[in-house]
């Protein structure tokens, strides 16, 4: 049940109401002032023995770096199936090149709590994604068979499960060399029963165009791929005008474009496990907005007594406050949002979805998506 906030409601009047108990309502929804609550606040609300339901057994799973925090990996477990470690690169000379943090904890952990963990592989140089690196890479034969080599006995000897291709800013030009990569990749990891999968950027059309997606072909990634992972998020972004991170309209639109070049059972959704503060007003090149945790929007809401509102079309909520004389806006998730996004796998028939990413809190999320 997913309980809206009524203007004056008290933790206490909502449990008189419902028949839960105030602790479990706040426990579930991370609430940390008890005697704050947001008009429009959106509360997950579920009896001890009651489960969310709204996987339906499909595959859920989030990309997490090693630095997470254990407690805060801790309470994602219950509804992962698949941990995505991120991330591994590879030096223009083949190398491959393990995060800055030891992994095996995660890796350990993820096979205590029955989660698969994949190890992520990315064209990270400098600390951003470099495509002269996967250019380097891609035109070059001898190049991949030794990363392939490198990733088959790290994969085994670590036990990692598979992994997952992540290169992004693609040249058009490597377009099609790419998709052949993650074949040889996936023919390879799959003789030792493991699974490759490729995360692509949000496209709607074969023809659009963009640095991100013009080396992305959905229907030859799909045939070479296990699994292609949708990064349907980031719409609202850092230096961009303030909007859902992922509204579902959009979010839509490119699932359905995927849908004619890849097969449902092979397409995972992305979800934003984040949201963003904007000051205002917005001035396009200057403005930058502050990422926010899920549960940390609704505190903010709630400590300045502004409305959570809901968008219909973008099914995300979003609310307006004041801090030190300066307007903000935020744009985040809440148990309505997710829910939207889960009811869209089930209704295309997806093989579930991934979180970007599992470093920031968020209960209620795992409680309704936990395993059965």
């Amino acid at each position: 049940m997913i309980y809206i906030v009524e203007k004056g409601d008290t933790l206490g009047e909502i449990s008189a109401k419902t028949g839960m108990s105030e602790e479990k309502i706040a426990r579930d929804n991370q609430i940390e002032d008890r005697d704050r609550l947001a008009q429009g606040q959106a509360l997950l609300l579920l009896r001890p023995e009651e489960r969310g339901e709204l996987t339906a057994g499909r595959r859920v799973g989030g990309y997490a770096y090693p630095f997470v925090e254990p407690a805060v990996l801790g309470q994602a477990f219950p509804a992962m199936q698949e941990l995505l470690v991120f991330s591994w690169g590879f030096t223009f000379e083949g190398k491959l090149v393990p995060p800055p943090q030891d992994d095996l904890w995660m890796i350990e952990k993820a096979q205590q709590q029955g989660a698969e963990p994949l190890l992520v592989l990315t064209p990270f140089s400098g600390g951003a994604f470099n495509n002269q690196l996967v250019k380097v890479l891609l035109e070059n034969e001898l190049l991949q068979e030794k990363v392939i080599d490198q990733l088959l006995i790290t994969v085994i000897g670590r036990g990692y499960t598979g992994v997952d291709v992540d290169f992004e800013y693609v040249l058009p030009e490597d377009r099609i060399r790419y998709a052949e990569f993650v074949g040889k990749l996936r023919s390879k990891m799959n003789e030792k029963g493991r699974r490759v999968s490729a995360a692509v950027a949000p496209k709607t059309s074969d023809g659009q165009k963009g640095l991100l997606v013009e080396g992305i072909d959905y229907g030859l990634l799909g045939e070479n791929a296990d699994a292609v992972f949708l990064m349907t998020y980031e719409w609202g972004y850092t230096y961009g005008p303030p909007m859902a991170v992922a509204p579902l309209d959009k979010v839509r639109e490119v699932v359905e474009y995927a849908l004619t070049r890849i097969p449902p059972g092979k397409l995972i959704l992305g979800i934003p496990n984040y949201g963003y503060d904007w000051p205002l007003p917005y001035e396009k090149g200057i403005t930058r907005a502050r990422i926010v945790g899920n549960t940390e929007a609704a505190g903010i809401a709630a400590k300045y007594g502004a409305a959570i509102e809901y968008a219909r079309i973008s099914q995300a909520p979003w609310f307006l406050y004041r801090k030190s004389g300066i307007e903000h806006v935020v744009w985040f998730e809440d148990p309505r949002s997710i829910k939207a996004k889960w009811d869209l796998v089930r209704e295309y028939g997806l093989a579930g979805a991934w979180y970007w990413n599992l470093m920031r809190p968020f209960r209620a999320n795992w409680l309704m998506t936990e395993k059965g």
